[in-house]
């Protein structure tokens, strides 16, 4: 059995194998699944989460890397999924093309949140949306 603390709440699970990526443990045995598969080589950034406050890319952590650390995933960013001020700017910003990756780019962005412009931001976009992350980001810091 394996304990995580994903947003606040204490999971034991039942993990097949302790190097098995935390992104699959999230999204196959928890459930949440805000959190993407892009590239699996940390690379894209559409699986980032904050572990302990810090962006993390969550494919090739294993589970047991994260026991003991604080995990915070997409859902975990606002209980309405819209109230966070990141969140807001995003919806008035329009900032989504397709939307695959916005969820690690919300994630990579909340490690230097509030301050910031978006501009250590190392995620993938393949649709282009980056200079409406970088102004959503600036926005979110005046809401």
């Amino acid at each position: 059995m394996t304990t995580l603390n994903i947003n606040g709440v204490v999971h034991n699970v039942t993990v097949p194998d302790p190097n098995m990526p935390l992104l699959w443990v999230i999204r196959d045995i928890v459930g949440l699944t805000g959190t993407k598969y892009g590239c699996g080589i940390e690379v894209c950034g559409a699986c980032t989460v904050l572990i302990d406050g810090s962006a993390e890319r969550s494919c090739n952590m294993s589970v047991s890397e994260a026991v003991g650390r604080k995990i915070t995933t997409i859902e975990g960013v606002s209980a309405d999924g819209v109230s966070h001020p990141l969140q807001k700017a995003w919806i008035q910003l329009q900032v989504p093309q397709c939307g695959y990756c916005q969820s690690g780019m919300i994630m990579a962005a909340l490690e230097n949140f509030p301050g910031g412009d978006g501009s250590g931001i190392s995620n993938v976009c393949v649709c282009g949306t980056y200079q409406r992350i970088k102004a959503a980001i600036v926005l979110a810091n005046t809401l």
